[in-house]
């Protein structure tokens, strides 16, 4: 009986620390796994149990939601003076953005499957969750970046494009505007794209801005550390977002303002979404090729498993979500071949960071938080909370 309660203690121990060890990067999973479910929904040649796979997928995806929602939650609550120190962290305080694009892909299921599924009620919990989608959005492109500004320690030297990752969650939530308003009675349609607009200007022009910082810093200082190397994919995050939010957006206008004086805008903002989306597709194109070759070189010199690996799935997924777009309003073959072939890419790189990441879970090496120095090894905060990191190794290493 001893024993029994001796063991009962250490379960609750575990699950304690597992807690306290939560990160927001277990929401790059949830992102992972909701672009999936999404683009093998919109995969161009049909296949028997398409519609059945991806709403399994995306059920899950909920689940996964739910579950790191509910621990981060608890880190909060429980834990709140070590959580309060991710912020100062330079590289996870990143991956507070992780936590808006994960629900993004919520939203949108819940638009093209919901009905189907749970009727009527389906659109407007998608307009609420938007919302709560587009606040969290918002204060990751605020927040983060003021403490990058304030308190956290950053070079151009150790700079990744994981800088994108607080900055994009608006743009996520832009697309998801387009997909939304669609589905919507023109009026709050209307409301809607208003601020999907909105949205997309906070954070296309700054992330554009930050690819042109990366380009130099890699030019300068050449390809970081192999534990980031799953960064460069990051790049076709807001250029597929941008992409195909700009056109979802336009194409929605034309039916939501159809008879208001805004009409001739909204047909205006249509044509202009597809010229510059396909534009913002092929920028993305040349990062999309450089990412690969970048990962070729890396994976010569061993490539170390951490949750970083997600990087492979949500931004390729949002950039086939760009691609396919583009093959529905101009009906060009070539759209369509590279759009499936992206989708096979994103589901055998999903189904490699899956089995991965499950193994790592099992033996407990990814519940690791960063600035816990007692645990990790790290070294100790300075007296302003600062995490003082040496090398990006050390800093990504969990």
């Amino acid at each position: 009986m001893a024993s029994n309660i001796k063991k009962s203690s250490s379960n609750r121990k575990n699950l304690k620390e597992l807690i306290r060890h939560f990160t927001p990067n277990w929401f790059t999973m949830v992102m992972g796994t909701g672009i999936l479910f999404l683009m093998i929904g919109a995969f161009p040649y049909h296949f028997p149990g398409q519609k059945h796979l991806a709403i399994t997928l995306g059920i899950i995806n909920v689940f996964l939601l739910a579950i790191f929602s509910i621990m981060f939650a608890s880190r909060l609550i429980f834990f709140f003076k070590d959580a309060r120190r991710l912020l100062d962290h330079p590289i996870q305080s990143m991956y507070l953005g992780a936590i808006p694009m994960g629900l993004a892909t919520i939203v949108n299921g819940m638009v093209i499957f919901g009905p189907g599924l749970i009727g009527s009620f389906a659109v407007p919990t998608a307009l609420i969750l938007w919302y709560v989608d587009v606040i969290f959005s918002i204060v990751s492109g605020w927040l983060v970046p003021f403490y990058m500004f304030t308190s956290q320690k950053h070079s151009v030297e150790r700079m990744t494009a994981v800088w994108l990752l607080p900055i994009v969650p608006s743009e996520v939530a832009a697309a998801s505007a387009g997909f939304l308003a669609k589905s919507l009675p023109p009026v709050e349609a209307q409301k809607v794209i208003y601020l999907g607009y909105i949205l997309w200007a906070l954070s296309m022009p700054l992330a554009m801005s930050i690819l042109v910082i990366l380009f130099l810093r890699l030019v300068w200082h050449k390809l970081p550390h192999q534990d980031m190397a799953v960064s460069s994919w990051l790049t076709l995050g807001p250029i597929g977002t941008g992409s195909l939010s700009i056109m979802l957006l336009g194409v929605d206008s034309v039916r939501a303002f159809m008879g208001t004086q805004w009409e001739q805008v909204a047909i205006t903002a249509s044509h202009l979404g597809v010229i510059f989306g396909l534009l913002i597709w092929g920028y993305g194109m040349w990062w999309l090729i450089m990412a690969i070759f970048m990962t070729l070189t890396y994976i010569k010199e061993g490539l170390p498993f951490n949750m970083g690996w997600w990087g492979f799935t949500f931004p390729l997924g949002v950039f086939t979500a760009a691609t396919i777009e583009l093959y529905n309003l101009t009906s060009n073959l070539a759209f369509k071949i590279t759009g499936s072939i992206f989708v096979l890419m994103l589901a055998m790189f999903w189904i490699i960071v899956t089995v991965q990441t499950l193994k790592g879970s099992w033996s407990m090496k990814l519940f690791n938080a960063p600035c816990l120095s007692e645990e990790t090894g790290l070294p100790e905060p300075s007296a302003s909370g600062i995490c003082l990191i040496e090398t990006e190794r050390e800093s990504d290493r969990y």
